[in-house]
């Protein structure tokens, strides 16, 4: 006999039904069927959180402060298995997901992750074609893994970096991490037929804008995509000032002044990036010398084409990086007798359904977002980037 529907279960999704019976904007979710949110943008990335731990403490992310020797970490049996986190994956997919990207924390300290990047690799989407699986990192552990990585089916690997000086980048991760070691990450990615490979600066004034020209000439050339972000208020435990912020417009202009650079078409529809080329002598873009890419998410919000849901580690879906809360999909997930597939991806398309997020969009719109915004916002290492 199968298990009863536990009644928080039963309540939850009686309330989804219904709002979606009184929305006049729901639409069908039949095979071939485009899902859109209330602002008319498609589903199509998935970002998944695989830890809430790890072994840096960059200020701007998890501060020493506020994630101690004594902070307590999420229970493993709280995460999402690899199995769990694979079949939601699959509903994704089937709504119109075409990348995957594995976050954290450090997805890397988690144990036996090439596991789960084999099981994403099997995905499928409705017309048959394979997912692009990518993954962001601190690059620590990215030497002794790069291979086993590509080997599981890995395409695309962000490396966050934000100096290339030894000092500053020492201060910065607050744990004594040497910049070398996350380039030898870098290089073995690279040996290892990892082709598309990106580096991650996020730029604070005062702290690490010094190294704008310096890390773009390094990359330059390298087949290496380095990108510039605006410092973000990700979370509430960073400070996050408006003044500590350096523009993407001021970005531009600093590596401009020493490299020429040419702006770029954009690669894909709700790309983040603004991109910029480097110039050779005649003033064309060599390809060789590749590109930069600028992403102005506090300065130029590009909500209106965003496109990304986020599963944090253990299992709430979030419609926005800086939404409040989110929708807890594991107690679907942890009765497999009782909650079906379809009963899932119904559950996940009336989520994304209703979706209105604009955040950056109304911070943008105000001269302080303090008291005007939500300020309770979930942490970077707990939903990912």
């Amino acid at each position: 006999m199968s298990k009863p529907v536990p009644i928080h279960i039963v309540r939850q999704l009686d309330r989804l039904a219904s709002t979606i019976a009184a929305d006049p904007s729901a639409q069908s979710i039949g095979p071939g069927a485009r899902l859109q949110d209330r602002r008319g943008r498609p589903l199509r990335d998935l970002r998944i959180s695989v830890t809430d731990r790890c072994n840096f403490r960059c200020a701007y992310c998890m501060p020493k402060a506020a994630f101690g020797k004594d902070h307590r970490y999420l229970p493993h049996e709280a995460l999402l298995s690899f199995e769990e986190i694979t079949r939601l994956a699959r509903q994704f997919v089937a709504l119109g997901v075409q990348k995957i990207r594995i976050t954290g924390g450090e997805p890397l300290l988690r144990k036996g992750i090439e596991q789960l990047i084999e099981q994403l690799a099997t995905l499928r989407s409705p017309v048959g074609d394979a997912i692009d699986i990518a993954m962001t990192t601190n690059g620590s552990l990215l030497e002794r893994k790069a291979r086993a990585l590509k080997a599981a089916g890995l395409q695309r690997v962000t490396v966050s970096l934000d100096a290339l000086d030894d000092a500053v980048f020492q201060r910065m991760n607050d744990v004594g991490f040497p910049v070398a070691k996350v380039l030898s990450g870098i290089e073995a990615a690279q040996a290892a037929g990892i082709a598309n490979i990106k580096v991650n600066m996020v730029v604070q004034r005062g702290v690490n804008e010094q190294q704008i020209v310096p890390m773009a000439r390094f990359f330059q050339g390298t087949g290496v995509t380095l990108r510039f972000i605006e410092y973000m208020d990700v979370g509430s435990t960073n400070g996050w000032r408006m003044d500590d912020m350096v523009a993407g417009e001021e970005v531009e202009r600093r590596v401009a002044s020493e490299l020429p650079l040419i702006p770029l078409h954009a690669n894909a529809p709700g790309e983040t990036a603004q991109r910029w080329g480097y110039a050779d002598a005649r003033g064309e873009h060599d390809p060789r010398l590749g590109e930069i890419g600028v992403i102005s998410s506090v300065t130029q919000a590009f909500c209106g084409d965003c496109n990304r849901a986020r599963l944090s580690t253990e299992g709430r879906l979030y419609s926005c990086l800086f939404a409040g809360q989110g929708h807890d999909l594991r107690q679907l997930l942890r009765n497999p007798s009782t909650v079906t597939d379809e009963t899932l991806s119904g559950v996940i398309a009336a989520i994304w359904q209703r979706r209105t997020d604009r955040y950056s969009e109304q911070r943008s719109s105000r001269s302080s977002i303090h008291g005007a915004l939500p300020t309770h916002r979930p942490e970077m290492s707990y939903i990912g980037g």
